[in-house]
């Protein structure tokens, strides 16, 4: 399923927001031109070298793409990559602050040329504000959200282990041109999205932010829920650890039964609610910890599906790789990268036709052909190359 398909979007993007958003369009047929700087392109290509020599981040979110090297910087530069965006549907970037508009092509300037196109900009903290010129990356956005109060332990903070303020930021611009995509085919008329990493992540926060309204200690219980329980890890007696979640009060009653082994607990007056087995957990959690300890992972994991009761393994990433439903649902393809085939997840939703699954593209690796596009000889793009703007 590629609804996308016809719709063009030029990328100046750097990292992972951006990166990630384009992704999500290019999945779904839309052709995305990604510009990179002549020589090194996008800096996310160094991050590491996980990935059979290349890096783990560009892999993930730079399949269904084009790349062109281009120096905007130079005034021939910038004047290829004007005409690419005149035939454009949409232009992103998530350059640094004011970076975009110092060329001349902030969205208001973009807009007035062509008023069908779709300017997305992608940022720390958005415009106009404070903090407008501050440089972001997600760890920094993570801890201006918020989200760090959230996660760990009083004791040790920890990060999210993903990019999540990248990842929140890029899905909300992906949503965001699908709804001007909508809008403009209604009216014809293109728009200007803001997307603030800062208040993405702030959004997602939701529970956590009205859990501390008007000044309330933050939810913060490492691995556990920090508001309902029993949800959380608990070790069986083999040493693994089986993930439990008790959601409501008739799972209550059929965990003490089934699981517990003590039907009366379920009525006593510190656990008989959620907000009492909260207040309590920890007299609870000694209860329930000396049961998991009596029982091998696999002999929990069968009583708890017996009642049932939701638990789930603690994965390692190794063992994502071949989860089950990963492979019955036939979810893992590859896609061709300078390295070789990958493995890589389907996206999520589309069922049916296979999913677009094309390169991860080499540096520069289609800068001949868009240029030659746009009418430039072999000799013009020597002589551009000569002097390093492509």
């Amino acid at each position: 399923m590629q609804p996308l398909r016809g719709v063009t979007v030029v990328a100046l993007e750097q990292a992972i927001a951006a990166p990630y958003a384009s992704r999500q369009l290019a999945d779904l047929g839309a052709r995305v031109i990604k510009v990179e700087r002549p020589g090194t392109g996008d800096f996310a290509r160094a991050y590491d070298t996980r990935v059979r020599g290349l890096s783990s981040h560009f892999v993930w979110v730079n399949r269904n793409k084009e790349s062109l090297t281009l120096d905007f910087k130079d005034p021939r530069g910038l004047e290829l990559l004007r005409r690419l965006i005149a035939d454009a549907d949409v232009f992103l970037q998530n350059l640094a602050p004011g970076a975009a508009a110092r060329a001349g092509l902030g969205a208001r300037e973009l807009r007035a040329a062509h008023p069908e196109l779709i300017v997305c900009d992608i940022s720390g903290y958005g415009a106009p504000g404070p903090y407008t010129d501050r440089k972001a990356y997600d760890l920094l956005v993570q801890s201006e959200a918020g989200l760090l109060s959230v996660t760990g332990t009083p004791d040790d903070m920890a990060k999210v282990g993903i990019p999540v303020s990248d990842i929140a930021a890029g899905m909300y611009a992906y949503s965001s041109v699908l709804g001007a995509l909508l809008e403009r085919g209604r009216t014809g008329r293109g728009t200007h999205l803001d997307v603030s990493m800062l208040e993405a992540t702030v959004e997602w926060l939701g529970f956590p932010l009205y859990y501390a309204f008007e000044g309330g200690p933050p939810p913060r219980a490492g691995a556990a829920h920090a508001t309902i329980y029993p949800y959380g890890p608990f070790t069986a007696g083999d040493g693994n650890v089986v993930m439990t979640a008790v959601q409501n009060e008739r799972e209550w009653q059929g965990f003490c039964a089934g699981f517990l082994g003590r039907p009366e607990l379920a009525r006593h007056p510190h656990y008989a609610t959620n907000a009492d087995r909260n207040a309590h957990r920890e007299e609870l959690g000694g209860l329930i910890a000396a049961r998991f300890a009596e029982l091998t992972a696999a002999e929990a994991v069968e009583l708890l599906d017996a009642v049932p009761v939701a638990n789930a393994r603690v994965n390692t990433l190794a063992e994502v790789w071949d989860h089950p439903q990963l492979a019955a649902r036939g979810r893992l393809h590859e896609v061709p990268t300078p390295a070789g085939p990958v493995s890589a997840l389907a996206p999520p939703g589309p069922t049916g036709d296979p999913p677009r699954m094309e390169a991860v593209p080499a540096l520069g690796e289609h800068t001949r052909a868009l240029l030659g596009g746009l009418g430039l000889s072999e000799e013009d793009i020597d002589a551009l190359a000569a002097d390093g703007v492509v």
